[in-house]
């Protein structure tokens, strides 16, 4: 009898069921943090210069 309580026991405290939901949980909340800082940076003057630059240029040599 104690020995299939102490089996039950470590059966459930082996189990993982909530992790992958808390490592998808961290993994999204990183994904919008940096997602903020992109739009930050692409928000700076001298950013959106180098774009326009960048996508006349191209245009230019394809052209």
């Amino acid at each position: 009898m104690r020995n299939r309580i102490l089996r039950r026991l470590a059966a459930r405290a082996s189990r993982d069921e909530g992790a992958a939901t808390a490592e998808y949980a961290i993994t999204i909340m990183a994904a919008v943090g940096f997602a903020g800082l992109l739009v930050v940076i692409m928000r700076s003057p001298e950013v959106q210069q180098i774009l326009t630059d960048l996508v006349r240029n191209a245009l230019a040599f394809g052209g």
